[in-house]
Formats: structure tokens, C-alpha cells, sequence
């Protein structure tokens, strides 16, 4: 990055600063990269700007959050709406939205029937794990190797798993991606292989023992399932009793408004929603099947008696269905159904017209990726899971992210890309243009 570094002595020397009060100078380990990251002062619209004043078209949009691009006008407008005539921005009580909004959810899931707010897609994936254990009494979960649901320890196993220990392809192990966690909650996850169908084999063993699977029904937000695995799945866990998770918080509202549940046709049990529905706030939902939700009612619905806290699933939060947040999803919903198949057109010319320009430069490359999300993958064998992915040329694809940077184009190095209601064709087209200049230069 020798270019790059020349021209952010403000990001390099404010990086130095960052390390002396902030562990590695972070406070999210993926918004580190080597020599080290970019610091952004300024966004509007697909465009960020750096603390040198280097500007960029973003297609990480605070990894897929802003649909709608950075500092859109009608979200402004929406929270400063909702605190003129709310008088605060935040209740600490029920209030109006959280019924208006969760109506607008559930027109889009039908799999919804009653839904909780939470601050943030990890929150989310943490409490339907909670409401699978409460339902079905069973506590142990399964994951997909190489699925993300938040960095908490039941999860965080074999997220990135270094080949020598990920096990074999059809029985993965389950492999801490952190220091911290235990050995017993390293076994209370049983890693299931993606798009296999021994994944199957593995439930059948288990079932007695999982009260959930979780997954990401497009790995990554671009690795998608194969329907046949997705019907299997939703068949198998019916038959075995155990709550079928779907992580939409990288899905949901990008791939269209019904999420990937909608492309597949299939209703989990329980779904999880985050980044978009906020509008680029925090925020999360757990949505799902009615005696599934009602487990954490704290009230007997027949009785309309109080539940003693130890016999109803906890969950609270100050800020759950934040006022201000629900104000700006509410207006992001009401933009997207006007815009959203624009967003989808556009990306799918801009995976079109990349693929060519790798074609007629000789370098194996699929933009693969549904909806609004894919990722540049530079490899011509079919990519079905995480061990496929890892076999792609990722040292070509890191030079070429780097050489981007220096370009103007940011997208985290290795980073999948996502558009905004903001890329229009004059974006669309600068980075063809600085694509090509750079397979050119490599």
C-alpha cells in the first residue's frame, strides 16, 4: 500500500493515537487492516472522505447498514420529526411505533406472527438461541462452518477456521475463533457443513440434544443455499423438533424485501433482522412463531395474570425499540419499496460488467452474490461454502483491493460489496473505469 500511505499521514498518525488509549488502536477487531485502517471524517450519499481528504465511492456502507447511503435527507427529516413532536427521544415505556413498525415487518415476513426489538444483530441471534432452549427444552445448538451470528461464545466456533483444524469437509469440528471460550461450550456447538447434505446425517445424530440450528441462508450475505438443502433442512428440523434459525441480519431488505426466506419460499421458525431495518442505527429483531415469542410474555394470556421472572424467557433492554431508531427504519422501509428494484438492477449490471472486464483481462473472477450484496471471487470453481471460498485467490484479490483504495474505491480489502439507493450509473461506472485501471496495472 505504498501509494495509499503517502497520502493519509492524518489517518496513520491518528491510528498512533488510537493505540495508546484503545487496545490495537480499535473498538472492533474487523475494522482493522494492515498497515492500518482509513479514518473516515466526512459521508454523503455512496461517498465517503478520509481525515486527508481522500474521497472514495463506499461499497462497505458500515458493512451493508446504509441502505439508503450516508446522511439521507428523509432519515434526517424522520428523526428530527419524531423528536419535535415526541418532545425526548427516548420513552423508557411503550409507545406507538414499536406497533406501527412491527406491522411493517411482519407484511414482509409472513413467518413473523410476534416479534421483540433489540439493539443490535448479535442481541438478536443471542436471544432466539434463548427462545429455542425455552421451547423446546433442548440446549445445545448447531451452526454452519464459516456462518457469522455475532461475537458471543456459542457461536463465535468455527466462524474461520484454519484448514489444519477445521476437521473434515463433511464433520467439521468445532473451532474457537476467540481466546475465552471454554472447552464445554466449545461442545455445546455441533458445526454442521454448508450446503452437504451429511449436515442431515449429523442432525439425525443429535436431535435428541439441539434445540436449534442456526444459519445464514446466504453465507456471508453472498454464498447462497442451494434450494434443495434449504427444503431438506426446514424438512428435518420439523421432524426432529428443532427451532430452524434464520440469521437475515445481513439478508433481510438486501436481497428484497421479504429477505432470503422470500427467494426460498421457505418460513423458519424464527427470524433474525439487523443493519438495514435501523436505517444505520443500531437495532435488531427477533420475529417468529407465535408459541415460539410467547415464551418471554410476562403475562399467562389466559388468565392476564403476572408470570413470576423465573418461569417466563428475560428479556429487556433500555433501549430496545428506541424511538428515534424506529422513526428512520419506518422511512427506510417506505424509500426502499419505491427504490429497491433500481438498487437490484444496478448491482446486477455492475456483477455483469465486472465479470466481463476479468474475462478480457484473463483472470478467473465470479461476482457472486444475490440481491443487492455479492463479493468479486477470483476462481472458476463453483463456490458452495467456506472451504471453497477459502481455496479462491485471495492474495491477487487483496493486491487488487489495495490497489483500489489508492483509486478511490473502498470496500474493506477481501470485503463483500454492497450498493445504496446512492449508487447511481455515474458510480457504477467510475468504478469500472478504476477496475479496469488497475487489472491493467496488475
Amino acid at each position: 500500500m505504498t501509494e495509499t500511505d503517502k497520502q493519509m499521514l492524518a489517518s496513520e498518525q491518528l491510528y498512533q493515537d488510537a493505540k495508546t488509549v484503545m487496545p490495537g488502536g480499535v473498538t472492533a477487531n474487523i475494522k482493522h487492516f494492515p498497515p492500518h485502517p482509513i479514518y473516515m471524517n466526512y459521508g454523503k450519499g455512496a461517498y465517503l472522505s478520509d481525515a486527508d481528504g481522500n474521497q472514495y465511492i463506499d461499497y462497505l456502507l458500515s458493512y451493508g447498514s446504509l441502505m439508503l447511503g450516508h446522511g439521507h435527507p428523509e432519515i434526517k427529516e424522520a428523526i428530527y420529526s419524531q423528536i419535535e413532536n415526541s418532545g425526548t427521544w427516548l420513552f423508557g415505556t411503550p409507545h406507538e411505533l414499536e406497533i406501527a413498525y412491527a406491522r411493517e415487518i411482519k407484511k414482509y415476513f409472513p413467518s413473523i406472527d410476534f416479534l421483540r426489538y433489540t439493539n443490535s444483530g448479535t442481541e438478536a441471534t443471542l436471544l432466539a438461541l434463548r427462545f429455542a432452549a425455552a421451547y423446546t427444552g433442548k440446549h445445545k445448538i448447531a451452526k454452519f462452518e464459516g456462518h457469522y451470528h455475532g461475537g458471543y461464545n456459542e457461536v463465535l466456533l468455527s466462524v474461520d477456521p484454519e484448514a489444519s483444524e477445521a476437521g473434515q469437509k463433511h464433520r467439521p469440528n468445532s473451532v474457537p475463533s476467540s481466546k475465552g471460550i471454554s472447552a464445554s461450550e466449545t461442545n455445546e456447538t455441533i458445526i454442521l457443513p454448508f450446503n452437504d447434505d451429511h449436515a442431515f446425517e449429523i442432525l439425525k445424530k443429535h436431535g435428541s440434544e439441539i434445540g436449534a440450528v442456526i444459519l445464514e441462508p446466504i453465507q456471508g450475505g453472498f454464498i447462497p443455499a442451494n434450494h434443495d438443502f434449504m427444503t431438506k433442512l426446514r424438512h428435518v428440523t420439523e421432524e426432529l423438533n428443532i427451532v430452524l434459525i434464520f440469521d437475515e441480519v445481513k439478508t433481510g431488505f438486501r436481497t428484497n424485501l421479504g429477505g432470503a426466506q422470500a427467494l426460498y419460499n421457505i418460513k423458519p421458525d424464527v427470524t433474525v433482522l439487523g443493519k438495514v431495518i435501523g436505517g444505520g442505527f443500531p437495532m435488531g429483531i427477533v420475529g417468529g412463531k407465535q408459541d415460539i415469542l410467547m415464551e418471554s410474555s410476562p403475562i399467562n394470556e389466559k388468565t392476564a395474570d403476572a408470570v413470576k421472572p423465573k418461569d417466563v424467557l428475560f428479556h429487556s433492554g433500555t433501549y430496545n425499540g428506541h424511538p428515534m431508531i424506529l422513526a428512520a427504519g419506518l422511512r427506510t422501509i417506505s424509500i426502499l419499496e419505491k427504490e429497491l428494484d433500481q438498487v437490484l438492477e444496478r448491482t446486477e449490471t455492475l456483477k455483469t460488467e465486472l465479470e466481463r472486464l476479468f474475462f478480457q483481462k484473463g483472470i478467473p473472477m465470479q461476482a457472486i452474490g444475490s440481491g443487492s450484496m455479492f463479493n468479486v471471487i477470483l476462481t472458476e470453481k463453483q463456490i458452495r461454502n467456506y472451504r471453497d471460498y477459502q481455496q479462491s485467490d485471495m492474495e491477487t484479490r487483496k493486491k487488487i483491493d489495495y490497489k483500489l483504495l489508492d483509486k478511490g474505491i473502498y470496500a474493506k480489502p477481501l470485503n463483500r460489496y454492497s450498493l445504496s439507493t446512492c449508487h447511481k450509473d455515474a458510480e457504477i461506472e467510475k468504478t469500472l473505469e478504476r477496475y479496469n485501471e488497475v487489472l491493467t496495472d496488475l
